[in-house]
């Protein structure tokens, strides 16, 4: 074993100790202040860079929380005394990552579909965010489900530029996240969306494969197995879990060291109670960790109490803290009705 996949090696596992997962704060300028618009917070980089110092600063954060996955712009910012965020997420020992790629467009000639771009000039910027201090990184592909969708071109087409992703990282000394996202967009059944979840994880394996990319060197960020949010069957906690791991133990290796959800517009409470389920049905036959990659399922609460005001700081960290606690008892198969109660 060389020392690169040595050190991607123990970047995982470091990421995966103690029941822990990964806090998703990687959205973009646009998503940030989409959701800013949603609650009255001025957007403008100010209002972003207080948030994020609202989020790293958190007491405790790091009891639950890893590592933490940032935008271009946050791995820059410094909080108000001057200390770049980065150093105060190292010095919790949270370990920073990096979203590399650069956001979704029209996939041209596919109507519904959308095509991940940032593969231009990848590794000069992977160069430079681990210059930074960036651990790992992250890449999103996304696919709909539809009338007649997802094709088959737009799953190879993501699937490739995954792998591209992937295998770049791993040169550079960054362990990748790979993420392969079914929306939830749509009415369509669980049994659905665990179809096109199959095929979609089948593709992303194969081009990782045929890349080379070393999958004991990598993390899997997908979607858990849902019924589309407008279906009129919405499934229990149980019957997602089943279907989730039974997919995911028909497609990803066991060579894989970590599966870390994400979230994908899941309400906080629905998203732990899922990933709990899982772990009280299946933790003795999953050959990999699974934990969470949340963003909304463990920011919105807290985002929803801060509302841009500063008095509501110490407030809004406290419900930060408590999701990502819950979300750690649900890594144990522990979480439970009475977990919510804050103290």
């Amino acid at each position: 074993m060389d020392s690169n996949q040595q050190l991607l090696k123990n970047i995982a596992a470091q990421l995966m100790a103690n029941d822990k997962g990964l806090l998703a704060m990687d959205e973009s300028t646009a998503t940030c202040n989409k959701r800013f618009a949603d609650l009255g917070i001025p957007q403008n980089e100010e209002y972003r860079r207080k948030y994020r110092e609202l989020i790293v600063t958190t007491p405790g954060l790091e009891e639950s929380i890893s590592g933490a996955i940032l935008f271009d712009e946050t791995i820059r910012q410094r909080a108000k005394d001057g200390t770049l965020l980065i150093d105060i997420l190292k010095n919790k020992g949270i370990i920073p990552g990096i979203k590399v790629d650069e956001g979704t467009i029209p996939m041209a000639g596919f109507p519904g579909e959308k095509i991940t771009e940032g593969i231009d000039k990848l590794p000069e910027r992977l160069k430079e965010y681990h210059e930074m201090g960036a651990q790992f990184a992250k890449w999103r592909a996304v696919i709909t489900i539809g009338q007649d969708l997802p094709t088959a071109t737009s799953i190879k087409a993501n699937a490739y530029l995954l792998a591209r992703y992937a295998a770049l990282c791993q040169e550079a000394g960054l362990l990748p996240i790979v993420e392969p996202e079914v929306i939830m967009d749509g009415d369509h059944s669980l049994k659905v969306c665990a179809q096109v979840t199959t095929e979609v994880l089948h593709a992303v394996f194969n081009a990782l494969y045929q890349h080379r990319v070393d999958l004991e060197c990598m993390i899997l960020k997908p979607n858990m197995v849902l019924p589309g949010k407008d279906a009129s069957a919405q499934n229990s906690a149980e019957e997602i879990a089943n279907a989730t791991i039974s997919c995911f133990l028909r497609c990803v290796p066991a060579a894989v060291p970590v599966i870390a959800f994400l979230s994908g517009g899941q309400a906080a409470e629905l998203a732990t109670q899922r990933l709990n389920a899982m772990h009280q049905m299946f933790d003795k036959v999953m050959p990999w960790k699974l934990t969470f990659s949340f963003s909304r399922a463990v920011q919105q609460p807290a985002l929803e109490i801060w509302k841009g005001n500063d008095q509501n700081i110490v407030t809004a960290q406290k419900a930060l803290a408590h999701r990502a606690a819950c979300n750690r008892q649900a890594n144990r198969g522990e979480y439970t009705a009475d977990s919510e109660i804050q103290s």
